[in-house]
């Protein structure tokens, strides 16, 4: 074992640490890989690029090929039908612990994007009010050229949630350049929910055992549409569904606007937005007064919460409380959720607090709340995005610190509200580069525009942020050759590659053995080959092996899990009394296929039926029927949604899931860029949205915009698949229906 310093090409002292920190490796899992792999490290070893084997190619024959999702961050494992050398269609790989051979349709809808004719073919610079089409060559000197001179902590790079290798080399870029200022932005990611789970049980993100539970009580946790990892708990679902020891598991889903977990589950109660940790809190009185153990704090911290005071503050019934405390106490394990209906709040971290306590109270922690795998490389591991770092950086460009500004794979221009001015403030970077797939709304502003290979012609690693079981890094690799390769200087490049060239600028030494992205990962696997299970197979089987799988299974410990129940700091809002002038509740609600709106130029998706309305290609306001009748509107009228920070104007839709004191808009659409097929379609909630921000967390609380409803005077017809005749098609019945205001959905079905 060679643990001193080796000679890289330049021949200057290459300490080994250095080198683990090129290639991303650190943690315990290193002193494994020290031994027989001096060959990559030493740089006796020629890595060449990755070439198409074209001999696999059968004319009308596909073959396949394992990669990854990059849809959304749960990181679903997929297996690519290729035939003639295109990508026709992805599936799940069946031996993926996250999707088990499963997929969504956003991830179906991967091929699309792949597709898109939308896409960024060429880098850009900006020219007056246009792009002028430049080489790769002329933009790698443009950005050393503006980097020049510049310190450290004037340049910003603002992503989304990264992970892996490119984790590695955006760090490693970063520290040649000096900057710190990574701020990793994600628009509707659980941040408060993660800090409250990091409170109660000592981990972020713990597993949820869906399958193992008895009960299941979701506050607003949608779970089966767009929470987390749902292409895993649905599964999950379908194995709860059948029942632990034959008893069918019972599914309680508290939220103020129905979602599509909440369309299924057995009971469905409706709560005043904001309410729900004080709706835990009764039930946790309740589950004390029916004879459950209570530690004496908790007892304290419940005293004043009784089934009479929850029920008026709730709006819940106190024969709901009971009924929910029994099959609690009867039931068990059980599994208590927060999702985004109970975090969206100023009070969003009390609230997430509260219901956590619940499963502690319940004894869940260890059973259905266990504790996630550790993945054996801190530096690969995923760093998750929030909303308060986009407040932290938007106070820096309105301060005018920043010279430079990269952002990549966020699109801050449509989703940061508009009360942040964050466009305005973006200009006042003197250099902006915007690697990306479309001319997004964020892309136009910038003045230097890099196009990205999609994921599906892209190498990369990633490392899921939620675990289904053992810790594991998945391997993305290109399903085919680019679309738009490199001709004439041009084309499109993936990230890393374009990384590896930014970082070659400044520390070329280190990097010279790396002719491309895919020389990089090769060499990094192989180095840590011992760690990663290869034992005595060779390079090239065991490279080949990897690529085969799409699935690098690690060894290793579990985090360690707090089971102790713990109510400080815990304290709970009154309700806020009803503002005059803003009746309503505005929630902006997130559907599965558009999520915060980068998938809206996917005409699929736009053509998917939302699940609960059926409608297509627009937006709309849902307002409950009988505040509808208050307000004489009926579906289909234009209505005006206003609060302080502007208005936007939408269809009416009656929907007796709501709260009536709140509507809803979907967030994904009403894009002013990003290409045909979402250029113009819908409004854009995020536009409106109150700055109120929760209060130990700092992140933007999205259900506390207030707003008010009326008419415009105009009226259309709903575009739905249900139909507007009545919900027939081709004029018979295809379900009876009920009057909404007979509709019971608190009922057990």
């Amino acid at each position: 074992m060679n643990s001193g310093s080796v000679k890289h090409l330049a021949g200057q002292p290459f300490d080994r640490r250095d080198f683990l920190k090129v290639l991303g490796w650190s943690g315990a899992a290193v002193a494994l890989s020290g031994c027989g792999n001096g060959s990559v490290e030493d740089g006796r070893e020629t890595v060449v690029s990755y070439v198409e084997a074209t001999d696999y190619m059968i004319p009308s024959i596909s073959v396949y090929f394992n990669s990854t999702c990059a849809q959304c961050d749960a990181g679903c494992n997929i297996t690519g039908r290729i035939r003639e050398g295109r990508v026709l269609k992805l599936e799940g790989n069946p031996d993926s612990a996250i999707n088990r051979g499963k997929t969504c349709g956003l991830g179906q809808a991967g091929v699309q994007h792949h597709y898109n004719p939308d896409r960024v073919r060429e880098p850009l610079l900006r020219s007056g009010n246009s792009g002028e089409a430049i080489t790769w060559e002329k933009a790698y000197a443009l950005i050393a050229e503006k980097l020049n001179g510049v310190k450290g902590e004037e340049i910003a790079f603002l992503s989304g949630g990264v992970s892996g290798h490119l984790k590695v080399l955006l760090g490693n870029y970063l520290d040649s350049i000096g900057s710190k200022n990574h701020f990793v932005y994600e628009a509707i990611a659980p941040a408060v929910v993660r800090a409250a789970n990091k409170k109660s049980y000592g981990v972020e993100m713990p597993r949820f055992n869906i399958n193992k539970a008895k009960v299941v009580l979701s506050f607003g946790a949608d779970f089966l549409g767009a929470w987390v990892s749902p292409v895993h708990f649905s599964q999950q679902y379908a194995q709860f569904r059948k029942g632990v020891n034959g008893q069918r598991g019972v599914l309680i889903q508290v939220e103020s606007k129905m979602t599509l977990t909440g369309a299924n589950a057995d009971r469905w109660l409706v709560v005043r937005p904001g309410t729900e940790g004080i709706l835990a809190l009764g039930i946790i009185h309740a589950l004390g007064a029916a004879g459950l153990a209570l530690s004496g704090d908790v007892a304290a911290a419940v005293k004043g919460y009784d089934k009479a005071r929850v029920s008026a503050d709730t709006g819940v019934s106190v024969e709901q409380i009971d009924k929910i405390a029994a099959i609690l106490k009867a039931r068990t394990p059980s599994l208590v959720l927060a999702g985004s209906a109970a975090e969206g709040y100023a009070h969003g971290s009390q609230n997430a607090a509260a219901i956590n306590l619940l499963n502690q109270v319940l004894g869940n922690v260890g059973k259905t709340v266990e504790a996630a795998a550790v993945v054996p490389f801190p530096q690969m591991t995923p760093t998750t995005g929030n909303t308060a770092a986009l407040k932290t950086m938007n106070n820096g460009l309105a301060a005018g610190k920043f010279k430079v500004l990269f952002s990549y794979a966020t699109n801050p221009v449509f989703t940061a509200p508009g009360a942040m001015k964050f466009k305005d403030n973006m200009a006042r970077a003197g250099f902006k580069v915007a690697f990306a797939h479309y001319l997004d709304e964020t892309a136009l502003q910038a003045d230097l525009v890099l196009p990205l290979d999609s994921a599906l012609e892209d190498w990369g690693t990633q490392v899921p942020e939620y675990m289904a079981e053992g810790a594991q890094i998945n391997i993305q690799q290109p399903l085919m050759e680019k679309l738009h390769a490199n001709t004439d200087g041009k084309g499109t490049r993936g990230m890393g590659d374009i990384l590896l060239a930014l970082i070659k600028q400044r520390r070329a030494d280190d990097y010279r053995k790396y002719d491309d992205y895919y020389a990089y990962l090769r060499a990094a696997v192989l180095q840590n080959k011992g760690a990663l299970g290869g034992g005595v197979a060779d390079d090239e089987t065991f490279w080949n092996e990897t690529l085969s799988k799409g699935i690098i299974k690690l060894a290793g410990a579990t985090h360690a899990l707090s089971g102790k129940a713990s109510v400080a700091g815990l304290s709970l809002p009154a309700p806020a009394a009803i503002d005059a002038q803003y009746p309503l509740q505005l929630i902006p609600s997130v559907n599965a296929s558009l999520r915060d709106g980068r998938h809206t130029n996917q005409p699929w998706l736009q053509e998917s039926p939302d699940p609960l309305t059926t409608i297509v290609w627009d937006s709309w306001v849902e307002i409950h029927p009988k505040k509808a009748a208050e307000l004489g509107i009926v579906e289909g009228d234009i209505v005006e949604v206003s609060g302080k920070n502007g208005s936007i104007k939408a269809q009416a839709y009656l929907f007796p899931g709501i709260h009536p004191d709140a509507v809803s808009i979907p967030l994904g659409r009403g894009h002013e860029a990003l290409g045909r097929y979402a250029q113009g379609y819908g409004v854009n909630p995020f536009q409106i949205l109150d700055a109120v921000y929760d209060k130990e967390t700092g992140e933007l609380a999205l259900h506390e915009t207030r707003v008010k409803v009326s008419k415009i005077g105009k009226r259309v017809i709903v575009v739905k698949d249900e139909g507007f005749a009545g919900g027939k098609q081709m004029g018979k019945k295809i379900a009876v229906r009920v009057s909404s205001d007979k509709v019971k959905l608190s009922g057990e079905v």
